[in-house]
């Protein structure tokens, strides 16, 4: 007898399930260590099962990426729309940025670790939303005269800072007497001063 036709919500699930084994095992192996078959035992389905919903790990993790790009980028664009001044908004989108790199950090460590070969390239649209936003905001606070520079450096500088105190922090290297919290603190005022 046929197997029963799966509603679009459980192809959803099943989709979804498959995603966060991805991640999961992302975290604990790389990109190279996940495979097909490693993602079929640890959702407990045969080895051919993902190939329904999906042609290969490239495009599982294509979607994983794009999902916490989306994500990422929600949280800096709620932070700079609660804030209507630069400072305010700039401080918020530097505390958003690491917020979710901290609540997420699998999740951060996709969009931003796979190498090329493992991403498409160019990055999506959404893939790239977060630094657009960022940039819009470094480059509205210096047309106001909050800022000075050029916005496309100010906007790298914010960018490689805050992430690079977040890549610190998710290694375990911030164990030299400063934690992320400072850090990320004085960061921000010595970029708004």
């Amino acid at each position: 007898m046929p197997r029963a036709a799966l509603s679009q919500d459980q192809l959803n699930d099943f989709r979804d399930s498959l995603c966060a084994a991805a991640t999961r095992l992302f975290a604990a192996h790389g990109y190279e260590g996940v495979t097909m078959r490693a993602l079929a035992k640890e959702i407990g389905c045969s080895p051919m099962t993902p190939y329904r919903y999906f042609a290969n790990k490239a495009e599982i993790f294509d979607t994983v990426r794009s999902a916490a790009g989306t994500r990422f980028a929600d949280a800096i664009d709620s932070a700079v729309k609660r804030e209507a001044k630069h400072r305010p908004r700039l401080r918020a989108m530097c505390h958003a940025y690491v917020d979710f790199a901290v609540a997420e950090p699998h999740a951060y460590r996709i969009i931003f670790e796979l190498e090329k070969g493992q991403r498409p390239e160019p990055p999506r649209v959404e893939e790239a939303r977060g630094w657009f936003i960022m940039k819009a905001a470094v480059a509205d606070a210096i047309a106001d005269g909050a800022l000075e520079g050029d916005p496309d450096v100010v906007a790298h500088l914010f960018w490689s800072g805050v992430h690079g105190l977040v890549a610190l922090h998710l290694s375990g290297m911030l164990e030299l007497g400063i934690g992320l919290g400072p850090l990320v603190e004085a960061f921000i005022e010595r970029e708004l001063a």
